[in-house]
């Protein structure tokens, strides 16, 4: 563990990529697909983009820092929130100045721009609170506990560049599983990061969700890759939500890992038009009994279906079927 000679924050720091938006040769712009990065696994996968010829990836940003203890304490002056995006194969650095949102000064925003050029393989974002502490500038008060991956080739954003899902038989494997044996898949919450497990017993699952097969069932295996990541979602909110620390006042905190970046990406489709610390609150009081918790639960399937894109999936599935059943006609 490190010591530091001057006082550094005790709360935590959490930042998460909102939005990326990729520059072409022609000085065009587009949005890079939301499936393209992942709160959980904290990576942008820029592989996952439309257009190849693409030059710059500029990222939105969102990090929350402990305002509070900030102001209680009073140990730092010219408070300043920085990204930083750097890659060791390249030596390439950026740094971007983030700028206070709101009145309770717990979110900072801004983007930070990313030259392909400068790049090979992947890049890590992580986000530091600078300030002056008993007179020096620019010390390090608090970071980003895990850093984000900015990965260059990726299809998919996960850290561990291998998809989180196992395939196994609910009849015949570990005794939990097997109460689940009807079940096409499940989302296992219980270890550091949330897996899927699909179920072997389900003849032909496995090649559906693998893209294998006829044209059919490779749009059939499209929409159930989206109705799985839904359901993901749903998942790790209900993990996120159910494991918060409470302050004394009553007040709930945003979990430092995945679970806070998840509840900061689901709150505002839950609870339209709050912030998010007044979101979390009305969640938390709803599931805790001072509210109708079986209310909400129509606006949590609705934030799950965006993120992983139902609608979209689903349209084009019909879209698809439907060229599919013209071109047996023709």
């Amino acid at each position: 563990m490190r010591v530091y000679p001057y006082p550094r924050l005790t709360g935590a720091v959490t930042a998460r990529v909102t939005a990326v938006r990729l520059r072409g040769p022609d000085d065009t712009r587009e949005y890079l697909d939301s499936r393209g990065y992942s709160v959980v696994e904290q990576v942008v996968a820029l592989g996952t983009a439309e257009r190849a010829d693409w030059r710059t990836a500029r990222l939105a940003l969102t990090a929350t820092v402990p305002a509070r203890e900030i102001e209680t304490k009073g140990h730092w002056s010219d408070i300043a929130v920085v990204a930083v995006l750097t890659e060791g194969a390249t030596n390439a650095r950026t740094v971007s100045r983030l700028t206070p949102g709101g009145e309770s000064g717990r979110e900072w925003t801004g983007e930070i721009e990313l030259d392909r050029d400068d790049h090979l393989d992947r890049a890590s974002l992580s986000v530091h609170v600078v300030a002056t502490v008993g007179g020096v500038e620019g010390r390090i008060i608090a970071s980003t506990d895990q850093e984000w991956l900015i990965d260059m080739t990726a299809d998919a954003p996960l850290r561990d560049r291998q998809l989180d899902v196992s395939t196994v038989s609910f009849a015949r494997g570990a005794e939990w599983l097997r109460s689940f044996r009807d079940a096409p898949w499940i989302v296992d919450t219980a270890g550091r990061m949330p897996t899927v497990r699909l179920n072997s017993d389900f003849e032909g699952l496995v090649a559906l969700v693998a893209g294998q097969g006829s044209k059919v069932e490779s749009v059939v295996g499209e929409m159930l890759l989206a109705q799985m990541c839904a359901d993901v979602w749903t998942a790790v909110f209900h993990t996120a939500i159910g494991d918060l620390e409470i302050e004394d006042d009553g007040t709930p905190l945003f979990p430092p890992d995945w679970r806070g970046a998840v509840l900061r990406e689901m709150l505002p489709d839950i609870v339209p038009g709050r912030s998010a610390e007044d979101a979390l609150r009305e969640v938390h009081i709803r599931r805790t009994g001072e509210g109708s918790w079986a209310e909400l639960q129509p606006r949590i399937q609705y934030a799950a279906a965006r993120r992983a894109e139902v609608p979209k999936a689903l349209a084009g599935t019909v879209r698809d079927i439907e060229r599919l059943d013209q071109e047996t006609h023709a």
